[in-house]
């Protein structure tokens, strides 16, 4: 396939117009290697990557905690065709032999097998966020399913679901958080979150190995001018990646432009979605608790805003809607997502030798089509 004429995403975060080649599911150099000619004309349209979403709990009904494949691959399909094109199924915190269930369950999953025939985002790996949380800031989570950091469990569930993990949060002011993080950060991405930490406190868990952040901002202590934090820490060290929830209800527009400017080119947007994503507003469960659904705004009962119901191709507009430049929020989306969690050999941008995951909308960036 050719697409022709469109502004196509470079890896500086500008576009420029140019055909893009594409051959067996890769991208290529030039139309010699197309043996395909099918043409798309892309005129007046932006080319950029599908997008890469690390922390998303589920949509259209389903949830990854489910332990349902078929349930998944509706998730896949429903992000698929909102320009996602991969994705990290993300558990919670619960019950220890559900989670070892789950992560079972996904070490015979296969996307191939897809009985309704519709296309699905391909399962970068997997995002355990739970249980290894700081009750004090738990957020959604079940306080009573929290454990102490356990390298043991943690080797368990990968090996269960075929090394599948790519992410686990980590509260590093939990006992053990210091020494599970300098055993597993060669394994494994350790995202800082959920936690009541100090400065020192994560800056002692970053010089250990960790090198993300979980949904910056929520569940984790404030940024002040006396007390920074994880955040104050985070956003000194120039290797940490941060995840956002760009949805207009977890973080003020103010503070998602502080945020690009903290950390620079290291800003990873996410959905954070659970089931009622692409739903009406109603009741649902999000990890054994009931979760009310109005607008964009999930919360518990106690008020506790319970991951988000939208999906990462709008706060993706939304983040350029507060004003960060086009090109900084679609590499937050795809780029740098896939640094985060080391797919960047494979997906998160057009060079060639990658996968031809290829969005085209408009200028107002109105999804137009998705090719994978």
């Amino acid at each position: 396939m050719i697409i022709k004429n469109g502004r196509v995403f470079q890896e500086d975060k500008t576009f420029v117009k140019e055909d893009l080649y594409l051959e067996n599911g890769k991208v290529v150099e030039s139309p010699d290697q197309v043996s395909d000619k099918t043409e798309v004309d892309a005129e007046g349209l932006l080319v950029f990557p599908g997008l890469v979403d690390v922390h998303s709990h589920g949509a259209v009904g389903h949830d990854f905690s489910d332990g349902d494949m078929e349930g998944l691959k509706k998730i896949l399909s429903y992000e698929y065709a909102h320009g996602i094109t991969s994705y990290c199924p993300t558990s919670m915190t619960i019950d220890k032999e559900d989670l070892r269930r789950i992560f079972r369950e996904m070490g015979s999953f296969s996307e191939t097998e897809n009985a309704s025939g519709a296309p699905l985002a391909h399962v970068a790996g997997i995002n355990m966020e739970g249980p290894f949380l700081d009750v004090s800031k738990k957020g959604a989570h079940r306080a009573e399913c929290i454990m102490a950091p356990d390298v043991a469990f943690f080797r368990e569930c990968n090996e269960a679901c075929g090394n599948r993990i790519r992410l686990v949060t980590l509260a590093p002011n939990t006992e053990g958080a210091i020494e599970f993080t300098r055993e597993l950060h060669d394994e494994v991405s350790i995202s800082l979150g959920h936690s009541g930490a100090d400065y020192d406190t994560a800056k002692e868990a970053l010089e250990a190995g960790a090198n993300h952040v979980t949904h910056l901002f929520n569940a984790m202590m404030p940024l002040g001018h006396r007390t920074p934090g994880l955040i104050g820490a985070a956003a000194e060290d120039d290797k940490c990646m941060a995840e956002m929830i760009s949805d207009g209800i977890h973080v003020h527009e103010s503070m998602v432009r502080a945020a690009f400017k903290l950390f620079p080119g290291r800003i990873v947007l996410i959905s954070d979605s659970m089931r009622a994503t692409g739903l009406e507003d109603g009741t649902y469960d999000l990890g054994g608790q009931q979760v009310t659904v109005n607008g964009k705004l999930a919360t518990l009962a106690d008020g506790t805003i319970a991951g988000s119901a939208t999906n990462l191709y709008d706060c993706m507009r939304t983040a350029v809607s507060f004003g960060i430049p086009l090109g900084e929020a679609i590499a937050a989306a795809t780029m740098n997502p896939a640094r985060s969690i080391g797919i960047y050999d494979q997906v998160g941008s057009l060079t060639p030798g990658k996968r031809a995951d290829v969005i085209l909308a408009d200028e107002e960036l109105n999804l137009v089509r998705v090719i994978s």
